[in-house]
């Protein structure tokens, strides 16, 4: 996949994802920044930070609890090392750092 395919791909699903998150209930801020960054503070003032890398043709996911990497696959994102589903993982991370049960539906 070329750099311009990629970047039209994570521009597409970071898009998709800012729309799932006005759509979530947990109390949490986000902000989109230049460059496909977006970054979402939680109340206990932590962050998880979602951005594309398209040097390696991933996003990545940045939280308390580590960093993932994700590529696409099939219609989905897939973590690098396990195969887990982006959405899965990132709601995961958001519930830890929300204290609260998030669910995003990818």
């Amino acid at each position: 996949m070329d750099e311009a395919d990629f970047n039209a791909l994570a521009d597409a699903e970071l898009a998709r994802l800012e729309g799932l998150l006005e759509g979530c209930d947990a109390d949490f801020d986000y902000e989109v920044k230049p460059g496909g960054v977006l970054e979402l503070e939680f109340d206990n003032g932590t962050k998880i930070i979602v951005n594309r890398h398209t040097a390696a043709r991933e996003i990545w996911l940045a939280a308390k609890s580590g960093g993932f990497h994700f590529r696409p696959d099939g219609g989905r994102w897939l973590g690098t090392r396990d195969g887990a589903d982006f959405y899965a993982v990132l709601s995961r991370c958001m519930s830890e750092q929300a204290g609260e049960a998030v669910s995003l539906a990818g």
